[in-house]
Protein backbone atom coordinates (compact mmCIF):
# COMPACT_ATOMS: atom_id res chain seq x y z
CA UNK A 1 0.00 0.00 0.00
CA UNK A 2 1.57 2.94 -1.14
CA UNK A 3 1.86 5.79 0.89
CA UNK A 4 3.02 8.73 -1.33
CA UNK A 5 4.39 8.60 -4.71
CA UNK A 6 6.69 11.31 -6.52
CA UNK A 7 5.62 11.24 -9.66
CA UNK A 8 7.99 13.95 -11.01
CA UNK A 9 10.68 11.10 -11.20
CA UNK A 10 8.80 9.04 -13.93
CA UNK A 11 8.75 12.59 -15.70
CA UNK A 12 12.25 13.54 -15.51
CA UNK A 13 14.44 10.03 -15.74
CA UNK A 14 14.01 6.83 -17.10
CA UNK A 15 13.27 3.93 -14.43
CA UNK A 16 15.24 0.95 -15.47
CA UNK A 17 15.49 -1.01 -11.96
CA UNK A 18 13.67 -0.51 -8.47
CA UNK A 19 14.96 -1.59 -5.31
CA UNK A 20 13.17 -1.57 -1.74
CA UNK A 21 14.99 0.08 0.83
CA UNK A 22 13.95 -0.06 4.45
CA UNK A 23 14.79 3.67 6.44
CA UNK A 24 16.05 4.55 9.51
CA UNK A 25 13.05 7.18 11.03
CA UNK A 26 12.68 8.52 14.98
CA UNK A 27 9.76 8.02 16.36
CA UNK A 28 7.90 11.18 15.17
CA UNK A 29 8.80 10.41 11.83
CA UNK A 30 6.49 7.27 11.83
CA UNK A 31 3.77 8.87 12.81
CA UNK A 32 3.91 11.60 10.59
CA UNK A 33 4.05 9.33 7.17
CA UNK A 34 1.44 7.21 8.90
CA UNK A 35 -0.63 9.85 8.81
CA UNK A 36 0.58 11.20 5.17
CA UNK A 37 2.51 14.29 5.84
CA UNK A 38 5.65 13.25 3.91
CA UNK A 39 6.36 14.38 0.13
CA UNK A 40 9.22 13.10 -2.20
CA UNK A 41 8.95 15.74 -4.76
CA UNK A 42 12.54 17.42 -4.30
CA UNK A 43 14.21 14.47 -3.03
CA UNK A 44 17.22 12.51 -4.38
CA UNK A 45 18.99 9.47 -3.19
CA UNK A 46 23.25 10.04 -2.92
CA UNK A 47 25.80 7.22 -1.82
CA UNK A 48 28.54 8.36 0.62
CA UNK A 49 31.00 5.64 1.67
CA UNK A 50 29.55 2.72 1.68
CA UNK A 51 25.44 3.57 2.50
CA UNK A 52 23.10 5.44 1.02
CA UNK A 53 20.78 8.43 2.32
CA UNK A 54 18.50 10.46 1.21
CA UNK A 55 18.30 14.02 1.20
CA UNK A 56 15.39 16.14 0.36
CA UNK A 57 12.39 14.18 1.90
CA UNK A 58 10.12 16.61 3.76
CA UNK A 59 8.22 15.18 6.88
CA UNK A 60 6.01 17.74 8.24
CA UNK A 61 5.94 16.67 11.93
CA UNK A 62 2.33 16.42 13.84
CA UNK A 63 1.17 19.13 15.68
CA UNK A 64 0.97 16.82 18.67
CA UNK A 65 4.61 15.93 18.54
CA UNK A 66 6.52 15.91 21.75
CA UNK A 67 7.96 18.99 23.20
CA UNK A 68 11.83 17.71 24.22
CA UNK A 69 12.10 16.49 20.25
CA UNK A 70 12.93 19.41 17.68
CA UNK A 71 11.71 17.60 14.85
CA UNK A 72 14.10 18.60 11.23
CA UNK A 73 11.15 17.72 8.60
CA UNK A 74 14.18 17.24 5.90
CA UNK A 75 17.04 15.82 7.83
CA UNK A 76 19.19 13.27 5.78
CA UNK A 77 17.95 10.18 6.50
CA UNK A 78 19.32 6.62 5.96
CA UNK A 79 18.58 3.90 3.53
CA UNK A 80 18.97 0.57 4.40
CA UNK A 81 20.58 -1.98 1.68
CA UNK A 82 21.40 -5.45 1.61
CA UNK A 83 25.48 -5.10 0.55
CA UNK A 84 25.05 -6.92 -2.44
CA UNK A 85 22.50 -4.35 -3.86
CA UNK A 86 24.50 -1.45 -2.39
CA UNK A 87 27.65 -2.36 -4.36
CA UNK A 88 25.58 -2.89 -7.45
CA UNK A 89 24.08 0.41 -7.16
CA UNK A 90 27.32 2.23 -6.55
CA UNK A 91 29.12 0.76 -9.40
CA UNK A 92 26.00 1.81 -11.83
CA UNK A 93 26.11 5.37 -10.29
CA UNK A 94 29.36 5.94 -10.15
CA UNK A 95 30.60 4.38 -13.64
CA UNK A 96 27.66 5.06 -16.06
CA UNK A 97 26.19 8.15 -15.55
CA UNK A 98 23.04 6.81 -13.59
CA UNK A 99 21.41 8.58 -10.63
CA UNK A 100 18.90 7.02 -7.74
CA UNK A 101 15.39 8.23 -6.93
CA UNK A 102 13.14 7.70 -4.76
CA UNK A 103 10.29 6.57 -6.59
CA UNK A 104 7.51 6.33 -3.25
CA UNK A 105 6.94 5.41 0.62
CA UNK A 106 4.89 2.23 0.93
CA UNK A 107 4.19 -0.16 3.92
CA UNK A 108 5.53 -3.72 3.80
CA UNK A 109 4.78 -6.34 6.79
CA UNK A 110 3.98 -3.22 8.81
CA UNK A 111 7.16 -1.13 8.27
CA UNK A 112 7.95 1.73 5.88
CA UNK A 113 9.89 0.94 2.91
CA UNK A 114 11.23 3.35 0.04
CA UNK A 115 11.17 2.54 -3.27
CA UNK A 116 14.50 3.85 -5.35
CA UNK A 117 14.96 3.71 -9.17
CA UNK A 118 17.92 3.69 -11.23
CA UNK A 119 17.17 6.50 -13.03
CA UNK A 120 18.64 7.80 -16.01
CA UNK A 121 18.03 11.22 -17.01
CA UNK A 122 15.49 12.78 -19.70
CA UNK A 123 16.36 15.23 -22.52
CA UNK A 124 14.02 17.52 -23.20
CA UNK A 125 12.75 16.05 -26.15
CA UNK A 126 12.26 12.89 -24.61
CA UNK A 127 9.59 14.06 -22.45
CA UNK A 128 7.93 15.78 -25.15
CA UNK A 129 7.83 12.53 -26.61
CA UNK A 130 6.40 11.13 -23.99
CA UNK A 131 4.03 13.69 -23.71
CA UNK A 132 2.92 13.02 -27.28
CA UNK A 133 2.43 9.23 -26.49
CA UNK A 134 0.65 10.03 -23.71
CA UNK A 135 -1.91 12.40 -25.26
CA UNK A 136 -2.04 9.64 -28.15
CA UNK A 137 -3.24 7.16 -26.29
CA UNK A 138 -5.85 9.20 -24.62
CA UNK A 139 -7.08 10.78 -28.02
CA UNK A 140 -7.09 6.58 -28.79
CA UNK A 141 -9.39 5.73 -25.83
CA UNK A 142 -11.47 8.33 -26.13
CA UNK A 143 -12.28 7.45 -29.54
CA UNK A 144 -12.78 4.35 -29.04
CA UNK A 145 -15.51 5.11 -26.31
CA UNK A 146 -16.71 7.32 -28.45
CA UNK A 147 -18.39 4.98 -31.02
CA UNK A 148 -19.05 2.03 -28.76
Amino acid sequence: MSIVENRKAFHDYFIEERYEAGLVLEGWEVKAIRAGRAQLKEAYVIVRGAEAFIIGMHVSPLPTASTHVHPDPTRTRKLLLQRAELAKLIGKVERSGYTLVPINLHFAKGRIKAEIGLAKGKKQHDKREAEKERDWQREKQRLLRHRA
